[in-house]
């Protein structure tokens, strides 16, 4: 199947009246702060000449519909769902002990809400690594322990879903991985 363009990726465009895309109906990807989803259907809008296909998602977790403009796809951070071989990227950053210290909460509530923006599951892994630990020296504000407990369910899902394993296995896994990265701590 061929590839939709955005904007300033260096490719063409698709030609006037046509489009193309880069997911099919019934791949598995990642919506930033949502999960993993399924793609539904692809449906062009007649009304819009520009960015007129949509890709409808199935989330997973909560089994709600959202509507992405596949001309966005990229810039909003839909992704496929990581490679296998992947997984161990990601336990790399859980585990390696290197947790930034901030001087103020709030650079560190921005620095930690734009990874999570990202849907990247390496930023969405940092983020908890970091508040785990922080979470360990203090209470969490109710904003951050609900931004810890979203990077968990995000990492621990995904890594479920590529593993083909139980929820409960992958969190087993990634609480051992983040108690080591704790244990290891590397003062920056």
């Amino acid at each position: 199947m061929a590839h939709l363009s955005s904007p300033g990726s260096g490719t063409q465009a698709p030609p006037k009246g046509g489009f193309t895309v880069v997911f099919k109906i019934g791949d598995k990807v990642v919506y930033p702060n949502h999960g993993i989803g399924v793609i539904e259907e692809i449906q062009k809008s007649p009304a819009t000449e520009t960015n007129g296909a949509y890709y409808r998602l199935r989330i997973l977790a909560n089994d709600s519909t959202v509507m992405v403009p596949a001309g966005n796809a990229t810039q909003v951070g839909l992704r496929r769902v990581i490679a296998k071989k992947e997984i161990e990227r990601v336990f790399g950053i859980l585990q390696d002990g290197d947790i930034p210290v901030y001087s103020n909460w709030k650079g560190r509530f921005l620095e930690n809400s734009n990874r999570m923006r990202t849907g990247e599951i390496l930023e969405v892994a940092a983020v908890l690594k970091n508040l785990s630990l922080l979470n360990q020296k203090k209470n969490l504000s109710y904003r951050e322990r609900r931004m810890l407990d979203k990077a968990r369910y995000l990492v621990i899902s995904e890594i479920a879903e590529v593993e083909k394993i139980s929820e409960t296995l992958a969190e087993e896994r990634v609480d051992k991985a983040v108690a080591k990265s704790i244990r290891n701590v590397k003062d920056n």
